[in-house]
């Protein structure tokens, strides 16, 4: 089966998992079949589809008309001849059972056609087992989505020990299609990455509470505000489900061994039924006021710890050539939200240091992987050597001619927020472009589709919550985006989804700004009782007036692109598929530009904002500036013979 022939998607299981691919698959135009047991259960989830797409609509993530059109390619079926029959992709989405699985595929190996692809979406079941039932393991694979599907953006691609590698290249075209980010995991593995990285995480979190060595509380505290992590250790395992980390651990240690040993007390909270959020209670009470977190509990030899764990999975996970180290950093950063990949943390925090703890515990699930010890021997698993990898975490610097200089905010999994560690590399590559001779203009994009940036990334910046912290945070802020500001060149915003809160800030600092269709933009930190604090209440007002700047920060609505458009804030609005090439055309032009006449212009509007006369004054030594250069020369002399001047700069 080709990806350009798939037009008909089977999903086996209507629950939570599987009204959402099929929602997905709708969404990206394909005809749905959606097929459960029950008709009571086939009809619940359709109704849950209809709901998320209005829901959707309510939210303009799309249009009403859209909304509907995705609803009626679903079809709602118990039938299993009529849900596969025709259907060029089947996703099976039932509950996570071996026998239960292999039954599905018995029966449905009698009506899908030859050319059908299987893709099961299990986090940790055996591909090649499940594969073997059926009489086409050459065209079976993993297709793990992750919870819930509308939102999320990875899906991990597993091969079988069958698998061909066309199937898998057309599973990532249709994640793809999808408007998801396939991660390729190379070899049939239980818990595969994310969850061999986040299982892991959750147990060695109960063992450590279990042994007396922390308490719940400095376990989550290190975990979420230490660490950065979206969610607590316990916190995690009570939305994930206890009994849903329980199965996949019993799995691991079923097929992997004893490192893998379930914690007494996570099999505890099971056997209660204290299963997590879902049953009201797990680690935390969620009748009696839930997660309450504290942010100053954390401790640095917990921090190593769990860090020590989650970096003897990712060697074992490279060892075994599972997935290179940048595919496990991904998909963890996409699956389970991490601010940056296990491996950079690790790296960060020292290998040696963590082959010291690990050493140090003297138990067989703390063995220190050859994987690990290999990293740790090379400098990190991104080498000591390689500058190049380890230059820039969370933006790229990217040269694509034509004298510009491209800075990509590089964080789509977290919506390309501003952490300070973000805001420190932006500072650098501005200097870097700077001193860049052949660069003449700066291009700010930010990486995917969904935002130029979403704003401040509050969760790595909960760590900064005393006033003086917080103080300093805003100086960076204002002093960075500033820089940006005030630099020689022109410097063109690029922006495509949301820009809000620290993301307008840093918009604002561009000389001009170009928005796709479906941008859209706001101050939202009223609604945190907050205020713009990177710039936003006084640079905002320079370009739309003071009058608009209020209205925009004291709502803390959303503007879409036109009405920031008609504000002034957006020069120029374009398709959302011409944004790439209008934001990079835009800045080329700008770089051909004189490049003194420009710094000096930006110098003189710069000083003339609060002081009109002090304006004026640098606009008139600037002008006496220039009329002696070899640019004014070039550009008369281009202007007389009706050609284009190549300025020089000089």
């Amino acid at each position: 089966m080709d990806f350009e022939d798939i037009e008909t998607v089977a999903v086996l299981g209507a629950g939570n998992m599987g009204h959402g691919i099929a929602e997905v698959a709708a969404l990206a135009g394909y005809e749905v079949r959606m097929r459960d047991i029950k008709e009571e259960f086939v009809q619940n989830g359709y109704d849950n589809i209809e709901w998320s797409l209005n829901k959707l609509a309510e939210k303009d993530h799309l249009s009403d008309e859209a909304a509907e059109e995705a609803l009626e390619r679903v079809t709602a079926l118990v039938d299993v001849d009529a849900a596969v029959g025709d259907a060029d992709v089947v996703i099976e989405a039932v509950p996570e059972k071996m026998e239960i699985k292999k039954d599905v595929y018995t029966d449905v190996e009698k009506y899908a056609p030859e050319d059908a692809i299987f893709a099961t979406n299990t986090s940790s079941l055996s591909i090649t087992e499940l594969s073997e039932v059926t009489e086409r393991p050459e065209q079976f694979c993993g297709m793990h989505f992750f919870n819930p599907p509308v939102r999320m953006q990875l899906v991990e691609v597993i091969s079988g020990e069958h698998t061909s590698e066309a199937t898998l290249e057309t599973i990532e075209q249709l994640a793809e299609d999808f408007d998801k980010t396939p991660v390729r995991v190379r070899k049939d593995s239980p818990g595969f990455i994310v969850n061999r990285i986040l299982v892991p995480l959750m147990n060695e979190a109960c063992w450590l509470v279990h042994d007396d060595v922390a308490t719940i509380a400095e376990v989550d505290s290190t975990t979420k505000f230490d660490m950065g992590l979206p969610m607590g250790s316990f916190e995690l395992s009570d939305q994930v489900g206890n009994d849903v980390g329980l199965h996949v651990l019993e799995y691991m240690h079923e097929v992997l061994g004893e490192p893998y040993a379930p914690c007494p007390l996570l099999e505890e909270k099971v056997e209660n039924e204290q299963l997590g959020k879902k049953t009201g209670e797990g680690f935390y009470d969620y009748e009696d006021g839930g997660v309450d977190i504290p942010t100053d509990a954390g401790r640095e030899d917990v921090e190593r710890r769990l860090l020590a764990v989650m970096a003897n999975e990712v060697g074992k996970l490279v060892e075994n050539d599972v997935a290179p180290v940048a595919d496990v950093d991904e998909a963890v950063m996409l699956g389970g939200g991490f601010p940056e990949g296990p491996a950079k943390l690790a790296d960060k925090a020292g290998l040696d240091t963590l082959v010291e703890t690990l050493e140090e515990v003297h138990e067989a699930r703390y063995a220190v992987s050859d994987g690990l010890r290999e990293a740790a021997e090379s400098g990190g698993f991104y080498g000591s050597d390689d500058e190049t990898a380890a230059e820039f975490e969370n933006i790229a610097l990217e040269y694509p001619g034509e004298m510009v200089g491209h800075i990509v905010l590089d964080r789509p999994h977290r919506m390309n927020t501003v952490s300070p560690d973000l805001m420190d590399e932006l500072s650098e590559a501005i200097d870097l472009l700077e001193d860049d001779d052949e660069v003449r203009s700066i291009l700010v994009t930010g990486a995917g589709e969904k935002a130029f940036s979403a704003g401040a990334d509050v969760q790595s910046m909960a760590s900064n919550a005393t006033p003086l912290e917080a103080v300093e945070l805003s100086k960076q802020g204002q002093e960075t985006f500033g820089k940006l500001e005030q630099c020689s060149m022109p410097v063109v915003a690029g922006i495509d989804g949301y820009a809000l809160g620290g993301g307008m800030e840093l918009a604002t600092c561009a000389d001009l700004r170009v928005a796709s269709e479906r941008s859209e933009l706001g101050q939202p930190e009223h609604n945190l009782g907050l205020l713009p604090g990177w710039g936003g209440t006084v640079r905002l007002a320079n370009i739309v007036g003071e009058g608009r700047a209020k209205e925009i920060i004291f709502t803390a609505e959303r503007y879409d692109a036109a009405e920031m458009a008609d504000y002034g804030f957006v020069n120029e609005v374009v398709e959302n598929d011409e944004l790439d090439d209008r934001a990079f055309e835009l800045a080329r032009d700008l770089a051909a530009g004189p490049p003194v006449a420009q710094k000096f212009t930006k110098r003189a509007m710069h000083a003339g904002r609060d002081d009109k006369d002090a304006g004026l004054e640098v606009e008139s030594q600037a002008f006496g500036h220039l009329i002696g250069t070899e640019d004014v020369m070039e550009g008369i002399t281009a202007f007389m013979g009706d050609g284009d001047p190549e300025f020089e700069g000089k």
